[in-house]
């Protein structure tokens, strides 16, 4: 056996991500540097369930963004991932829950994970809940393969070339009171026992866990800086339907106030809505707290105005009206709402005021929340989080 050498040098690739901190918005800015610090560590931590929990000839779940807020993950969502491979067949079985939503999409490499990323969305194949055949008790199978077998009327779930992740999405509405789903996956086809890792193994699966903070980071600074870009600060562009989930339309904006001043969210919605939502991000695409801060809203949560439209309001201190979200601290960053399989896709707007002026730019007949009524409403949202299994 080949020297094995000190653990730092199987490490080095996480200095390439330090080097992404060119790419922020304020790559001088202390804060920055350390906030960017901690997104390499976050990323890092997820690394192990990534390279040595599972493989696709024993597949296993794994939490995927749910204990770290890395890359955005929908606060409404709880993920698992688990590695698949064309070369064998699967399946998925278990009991629905109540959720508002469970759905499945097989993709190609997650952003850091080995292989190539796919942002055409050849490898993407999807479906929900209301795609499956599910059984008076809630129980459930899904076939998952590379072709349908002949004859097969059952649940199946395609895993097209290039693909090797599947993905779950326990998509919550009301925190407190829905009941997560219960499941299992396994490979149907005959494998030897899973084997223990050797040396090579190890070695070659530190070094992706190390390589993997700048892969992600370079991936999705990109995309926040061409938002900017593009459709410039406090502009909605919503991007086209498609991608993991294709029912799903992405609404991205960059956000960015000062902090006596406040950003009024403000859309229509679609008449039919089976699933909406909206999240703050900080400056490098990590979703901001939303365990101990309302930095997000749904369907459930969201209150609407008398005239049917939706508003938010975003400022660092809490404006006492419904909706707020609270950036954490952070006056700048993005949004991304979501309308999902809606009948239509309006696209919202942020109005940029002074704080001290905020209801002069709100319908007269917004309701004033007090401090209480906020308090409580923090302590539901903390414990309909808490209740969920995240890892």
């Amino acid at each position: 056996m080949n020297a094995i050498g000190p653990l730092a040098d199987y490490l080095a690739d996480l200095e390439r991500a330090v080097d992404e901190i060119a790419n922020t918005w304020r790559p001088e800015d202390p804060a920055y540097r350390a906030d960017v610090y901690r997104q390499i560590m976050m990323q890092f931590s997820y690394g192990y369930f990534a390279f040595f929990h599972a493989t696709p000839e024993h597949p296993d779940w794994a939490p995927l963004w749910n204990p770290v807020y890395t890359l955005q993950p929908n606060p409404d969502d709880i993920y698992l991932y688990a590695p698949v491979s064309t070369d064998y067949r699967y399946r998925v079985s278990g009991s629905r829950g109540t959720v508002k939503m469970l759905a499945f999409n097989t993709q190609a490499a997650l952003p850091g994970l080995p292989g190539e990323i796919d942002t055409t969305g050849k490898c993407y194949a999807d479906l929900d809940d209301r795609d499956l055949q599910i059984d008076a008790d809630g129980e459930f199978e899904i076939l998952l393969s590379a072709q349908r077998p002949e004859g097969y009327g059952g649940n199946w779930l395609q895993i097209r070339p290039g693909a090797s992740v599947l993905m779950v999405r326990q998509r919550s509405y009301d925190w407190l009171h829905e009941i997560d789903a219960n499941l299992a996956i396994e490979c149907l086809d005959p494998v030897p026992p899973k084997p223990r890792l050797s040396p090579q193994d190890i070695l070659l699966r530190i070094r992706q866990m190390a390589a993997m903070p700048a892969a992600a980071m370079g991936l999705f600074y990109q995309m926040q800086n061409q938002i900017r870009a593009t459709a410039g600060v406090n502009v909605f562009q919503p991007a086209p339907l498609g991608g993991a989930l294709s029912k799903q339309v992405y609404l991205p904006a960059v956000f960015e106030f000062d902090a006596d001043e406040a950003l009024i969210l403000e859309t229509d919605v679609p008449e039919v809505r089976p699933y909406w939502n909206f999240q703050l991000n900080d400056p490098y695409f990590n979703a901001v707290e939303y365990v101990y801060r309302l930095s997000s809203t749904n369907g459930h949560f969201a209150q609407l105005d008398a005239d049917g439209r939706f508003r938010a309001v975003i400022s660092l201190q809490d404006p006492g009206v419904p909706n707020w979200l609270d950036p954490a601290g952070y006056t700048e960053g993005t949004i991304y709402g979501r309308w999902y399989d809606c009948d239509s896709c309006p696209t919202p707007t942020l109005k940029r005021v002074k704080f001290a002026e905020l209801r002069q730019y709100l319908p007269t007949d917004t309701p004033v929340v007090s401090p209480e009524a906020r308090a409580g409403e923090l302590r539901r949202r903390v414990r309909g989080c808490q209740r969920r299994r995240r890892w």
